[in-house]
Formats: C-alpha cells, sequence, structure tokens
C-alpha cells in the first residue's frame, strides 16, 4: 500500500517522514505541482506534493491536475489524501471545524482538464459517489480520535459528509454567490479538490478530501469580510492539526482496498482499444495496462 498526500494551502511540507527523497516527475501532460516528496511513516511509503508549489505560488486555476494525479499513478500510489482550506456556507461548520465531503458540486469551466479521456478515448466513470467510502471511514475514526485527546472538541467538529462546491476563483465568493450556494443546500466552498477526485477516480485510486474550514465565506452578515489576514491566521491552526490526523492515519490504513474505486475502468471505456492512437494509449498506460 502506497499513500499520496495532497497538501493545500498552509500544507507546504510533512513533517515525519523517514528515508526521505525528492522526485521530480515527467509527465504526458506537464509538470506537476513541485517534486513529490517519498519518505517512510509508520512502516508505510508515502508520496507528499504540495498542491500549489512550495512558496504557493500556482493559482487553483493554474494547477495542472492531470500531471499530479497521473503521477500519484505512475508510482504505484493507490490511495489520496487531500487536505484542503474551505469556506463554509453552513452556521454548523464553523471555522476550524473539519468536512470529509461525500458530494461536489462543479462551478468550474474547465472540465477538459479535469479528465485523462481524449485524443483519441472515450471514458465515462460512474461518479454518483465522488469519494471513497472506505478510506473516509477511517480518516474519520482517526480525525476524531484526534481532536478529542488533544481537547480540541470546544473549537472543532468533524462532519463526517456534506456537499463541496467547487468555484474557480482566484478571487473569492460575491455575497449574491454565497447565499446562492447555501439555498442549494452545499456545505462548503473551495477551488480545488473536485479536480482530483475525478481524475483519481479515473486513476482508480481512492480519494478523499480533509476539508478545513477557515471561514464562512461571506454570507455571513455579521461577520467580517473575508480576508487572507483572517484565513491565514486559521491555517496555522489548521495545519498543525492536519500533521497529527496524519501521523495518526497512515499506520491505521489497511494493507489491502476492498472497495470498488480500483475497478472504475472496468466498463467505462467506450472506444475499442485497437483505435486508439498509440501516443494516446502510451500516455494512458498507468491506468490502461490492465485492460489492453
Amino acid at each position: 500500500m502506497k499513500l499520496g498526500i495532497i497538501g493545500g494551502s498552509g500544507l507546504y511540507q510533512l513533517e515525519g517522514l523517514e528515508n526521505v527523497r525528492e522526485m521530480a516527475l515527467q509527465t504526458p501532460f506537464g509538470n506537476p505541482s513541485d517534486a513529490y516528496v517519498q519518505g517512510s511513516m509508520g512502516g508505510v511509503e508515502v508520496f507528499f506534493l504540495p498542491r500549489h508549489g512550495r512558496g504557493h505560488r500556482i493559482l487553483p486555476a493554474e494547477i495542472n491536475h492531470k500531471a499530479n494525479i497521473w503521477g500519484f499513478k505512475k508510482l504505484g500510489v493507490d490511495r489520496v489524501l487531500s487536505v484542503s482550506a474551505v469556506g463554509s456556507l453552513r452556521e454548523g461548520i464553523r471555522p476550524r471545524d473539519i468536512v470529509l465531503p461525500d458530494q461536489y458540486f462543479d462551478r468550474t469551466k474547465g472540465s477538459l482538464n479535469h479528465t485523462f479521456f481524449g485524443n483519441g478515448i472515450v471514458g465515462h466513470v460512474s461518479f454518483g459517489d465522488p469519494t471513497c467510502k472506505a478510506l473516509r471511514e477511517v480518516i474519520a475514526r482517526v480525525a476524531g480520535e484526534a481532536v478529542r485527546d488533544q481537547k480540541l472538541g470546544d473549537v472543532v467538529r468533524l462532519h463526517t459528509g456534506g456537499t463541496y462546491v467547487n468555484m474557480e476563483g482566484p478571487a473569492f465568493s460575491t455575497r449574491a454567490e454565497s447565499n446562492t450556494y447555501r439555498a442549494m443546500g452545499f456545505d462548503i466552498i473551495g477551488m480545488t479538490s473536485l479536480p482530483e477526485a475525478k481524475l483519481c477516480r479515473e486513476a482508480e485510486l481512492c480519494y478523499q478530501s480533509m476539508a478545513m474550514a477557515t471561514d464562512y465565506d461571506c454570507w455571513r452578515l455579521s461577520e467580517e469580510e473575508v480576508s487572507v489576514e483572517m484565513i491565514v491566521a486559521t491555517l496555522t491552526a489548521n495545519t498543525k492539526l492536519a500533521k497529527e490526523i496524519i501521523r495518526r492515519l497512515v499506520p491505521e490504513l489497511p494493507k489491502t482496498r476492498d472497495c470498488a474505486c480500483q475497478h472504475a475502468l472496468k466498463f467505462a471505456i467506450m472506444t475499442d482499444m485497437k483505435s486508439v492512437p498509440p501516443a494516446t494509449l502510451e500516455a494512458l498506460s498507468p491506468m490502461l495496462a490492465k485492460y489492453r
């Protein structure tokens, strides 16, 4: 079992890894956000990638999600935990709370950048349940234990399930948008997780986002408007807790998978493999090898 970890805003490096080395990959889709940091934790091989690059230099809409996820697949990763900063759309989801979303709503305009298909091959994966239930359950248990053990129950609550609406940014929502999302029943808002979930499903990787609320977006009139300064202050505390959860989580992950994620492409590919251009077959060989 190999675990991939995507670090979001505030999480640019991961302490506690042993036998660390960096791996700069070239992919058929361009460069990933940064070099992958390989190491071991609790006897498990871990690959860490900062989503925005070290130094936070990549805008959400500039992230090369295809390269990032292709790299994890090429490295033999089978599960991906994504840590991300989000805004809350619910009174009951407070800044510092953790949400493990099980649904998404797409408000982006870059869907062709969120799939490995195209260029001579057509596929349609099942995406009704976009995150891995088995992985989510383990994260929920471990995160709950970490919050209790650190006596953070008064300031951090864990929400298992919820809908993440993915906007493009880089500006935060208008108040009209924020209130519309609330009326539509969404729970949190962010700019990065949905493309990762889609591409992980196509790559047959288990995926779960650990979304950490930094603010109430802009819908809550009793709150001051969202600013970078506010978010950074909360990010610091969230990052510390995320690292503790990861440290506890890694040795608790099952060694094998029995979920449907590992067979997501079994009935998804519509194109006869003999008709797929050789260059496309080569680019997608980490995903298609077992189906050729």
